[in-house]
């Protein structure tokens, strides 16, 4: 406890200088609503440390800044943890300290890739995960997830009990603040399907591509893809040459805008000049794009498994993944219908109302709070 008798929470913050997509979206959101939080039973310190970044072209690159994690993790972190004298240690991103020096552990797992996937992970990876975060996530108070469907998945492939493991909706990236604007690729008077995600396997975008190829042939109509992501650079789970090599075979290179990342900015006006947006993954653990789109009031169509029911729930079309022809036929049913698209983008802005950081900080507060309280 801090002076005022406040639980005092130790947040670690590296993410936000090293993490993409998805990962740091929500350390971004949880930190800025942490900032501003004036809970009266919780104080925060905010935890960082300057790793070295080395290259990730060559293995030894990869190699290094695994271990600079791991240095950061399981030593450096649990001693500025310890040092600030905190009673919760919140980490977001897999790996927490398995040293607790008279301090415990909340962590976030946001997805049981690592075991459902493991041929999409460097072997390497794979036998820290195993050895560090593994035994750190069953020795956590608490486990924090952000949908039903990845908390079952956790327990059943950490074997942590279920009522370890909380889920906790998330919200969309925050972009009312953001300027917008038209960045050049936008293509003029064409409309465009958008994917924003990482180019991982699991996303599924070779057969996006071929489920837009036929489309191309069976609507009247000039209509473009935009793809904004890139690859992630992973050797095990990289998609990016499958999708370059889909594009040159499929005779797309005229059809489809590769954007790489995008500034706020920019996703901004991508997400709102969209005519629709389409999520053809098969495993997610949340998804926070959905929501991006909801909050730009584009009609949504997502992939029929995982969470992506659970968080889309009526304000979306499905669609088998790995069916060609069924995410063709969906994507060719909202783009001729307006009523639906109007209906989607309707229930979209009601489905949003469900999720927001400030709600999700709130109730992570009350498990640092339960977790302080747990065992005395």
């Amino acid at each position: 406890m801090d002076q005022q008798g406040k639980v005092k929470v130790g947040v670690d913050i590296l993410d936000l200088r090293y993490a993409k997509t998805g990962q740091k979206t929500f350390l971004e959101e949880v930190y800025k609503q942490f900032l501003v939080s004036e809970h009266p039973g919780v104080s925060f310190v905010y935890l960082d440390f300057p790793l070295p970044k080395f290259s990730r072209k060559y293995k030894l690159g990869i190699i290094f800044n695994h271990l600079a994690l791991q240095f950061w993790k399981q030593l450096v972190l649990p001693l500025k943890a310890y040092f600030n004298r905190v009673d919760i240690l919140f980490c977001s991103d897999y790996f927490a300290p398995n040293i607790r020096l008279k301090f415990k552990n909340v962590q976030v797992l946001h997805d049981a890739f690592f075991y459902e996937y493991p041929e999409h992970y460097h072997g390497l990876w794979m036998h820290l995960f195993k050895l560090l975060a593994v035994p750190a996530a069953k020795n956590s108070e608490y486990i924090i997830t952000p949908t039903k469907y990845s908390r079952n998945s956790i327990s059943k492939h950490f074997t942590i009990p279920l009522e370890k493991i909380i889920p906790i909706y998330e919200g969309p990236k925050c972009f009312e603040a953001i300027k917008t604007e038209s960045p050049t690729w936008i293509p003029p008077n064409v409309p465009y399907i958008l994917n924003v995600g990482v180019w991982e396997k699991r996303k599924n975008i070779p057969r996006l591509l071929a489920a837009f190829k036929a489309l191309l042939a069976n609507i009247n109509q000039p209509i473009k893809l935009v793809l904004v992501g890139e690859g992630s650079k992973k050797m095990n789970s990289d998609d990016s040459a499958a999708i370059i090599q889909a594009i040159t075979d499929l005779q797309l290179a005229d059809y489809v805008i590769c954007t790489g990342y995008l500034p706020d900015h920019s996703l901004k006006s991508a997400y709102e000049q969209a005519l629709l947006f389409i999520f053809p993954s098969y495993n997610e653990g949340f998804g926070i794009p959905i929501l991006e789109a909801f909050a730009a009031e584009i009609p949504v169509l997502v992939a029929n498994n995982s969470c992506l029911p659970e968080v889309g729930a009526n304000a979306v079309i499905s669609f088998d993944p790995f069916s060609i022809a069924d995410m063709m036929e969906k994507m060719k049913i909202v783009i001729e219908n307006t009523d639906l698209q109007k209906d989607l983008i309707q229930k979209g802005k009601e489905r949003l109302l469900d999720f927001s950081w400030e709600q999700a900080s709130k109730e992570m507060i009350e498990v640092f709070i339960m977790a302080a309280k747990h065992g005395k």
